[in-house]
């Protein structure tokens, strides 16, 4: 579903170029970094059991959720630099392995997700968010296809969505679309960054980025899990670049708090370096933005800041065991990191909006 811009694009176009003026000012450029715990899992500390190269080049983006006192780990795997290909694995690491940082490798790892729609042909499956739900587990993934446009080669990104069972086998893979006012306008936006909140038996609220005109801000939808739209009139910006962004994303899936608001993660490119650093947000059940951060975590040394992409920390799973708050992303495009904070720290650092 590529095609020009419609009526409905152009009216979501002018909900961002509003919502942008009237938004900003909420956060300040400051680095306030608050996690002092940093372990490090490489490319090399995987062993692939299930393809024919067990090492791959690139093991970054992972979304993350604890299960049965384990700490799984689904990593954006890349076996090839050449076409960027990407495939979603998954290992497990005991979760007083994990606070320690004590982690035995190699960890044996399974991919899970790789390129199978023409929308993950090129790029492939990158970036997941996890959430488990309903006796299933879902991944929220970038699908990125290639496309001959006009005699070029052109990439776009989609927002996919794929369940699984318990045991990780897969059941379905969609992707997202947007339906206009009238219901006859659906197209499907290039997207990405996104997290569930408040799933039901076919409903549920995404959070996404999906790019309208020239302009990357955090949205929130009523997204229908049966049939893969969200309503242009539930499509509301709820968090927006500051004026020394270029451009701001969600980072990771949504940890449910007491109170029930949710605690999600979420990055800002910065205009003067270009680094990727990050913050967090509490949102409603509704995916409105309640209270912010600024920046409690950003890339520090050679490790976390050299990579094929530099000075990132990007994504993408966020949970709490007892009273620790434990980040899981990536690191500069190639290694992951796992971040820990006290969660009483973290949620002393928000704003109230």
């Amino acid at each position: 579903m590529i095609a020009k811009e419609g009526a409905a694009e152009k009216r979501l176009r002018r909900k961002a170029q509003n919502a942008l003026h009237k938004l900003q000012g909420v956060r300040r450029p400051k680095v306030d970094d608050i996690f002092d715990k940093r372990f490090y899992i490489g490319p090399t500390d995987l062993v692939v059991k299930n393809y024919l190269r067990p090492t791959p080049i690139a093991a970054f983006n992972p979304g993350a959720a604890l299960k049965d006192g384990r700490l799984l780990i689904f990593p954006r795997l890349i076996f090839d630099y050449y076409t960027y290909t990407s495939s979603i694995g998954v290992f497990d690491v005991p979760i007083d392995q994990v606070l320690q940082g004590q982690i035995s490798k190699p960890l044996s790892t399974q991919i899970i997700l790789w390129p199978g729609e023409t929308w993950e042909f090129g790029p492939g499956c990158e970036d997941p968010r996890v959430m488990m739900w309903g006796g299933e587990v879902y991944i929220l993934y970038t699908g990125a296809g290639q496309y001959d446009k006009d005699h070029k080669v052109s990439i776009k990104p989609v927002q996919g969505i794929a369940r699984f069972s318990p045991s990780l086998e897969l059941r379905a893979r969609r992707y997202f679309s947007i339906c206009g006012k009238d219901k006859a306008e659906v197209f499907t936006p290039s997207a990405k960054d996104s997290a569930l909140l408040s799933p039901g038996s076919e409903k549920a609220v995404l959070l996404w980025r999906p790019q309208v005109g020239e302009l990357a801000l955090c949205w929130r939808g009523d997204a229908d899990l049966k049939d893969y739209l969200i309503p242009e009139n539930s499509m509301t910006p709820v968090l927006v670049p500051e004026r020394w962004e270029s451009r701001v994303g969600w980072s990771t899936n949504a940890l449910m708090m007491e109170g029930g608001e949710y605690l999600v993660g979420w990055h800002g490119t910065a205009r003067e370096d270009q680094a990727y650093r990050n913050g967090l947000a509490l949102v409603d059940q509704e995916g409105y933005v309640r209270a912010v951060s600024d920046y409690l975590l950003a890339p520090k040394g050679l490790n976390e800041s050299y990579g094929d992409r530099p000075q990132t920390i990007f994504g993408n799973g966020l949970v709490q065991y007892e009273d620790q708050l434990i980040w899981v992303g990536g690191i500069s495009d190639y290694a992951i990191g796992i971040f820990i904070t006290p969660m009483e720290r973290a949620l002393e650092r928000l704003r109230r909006l």
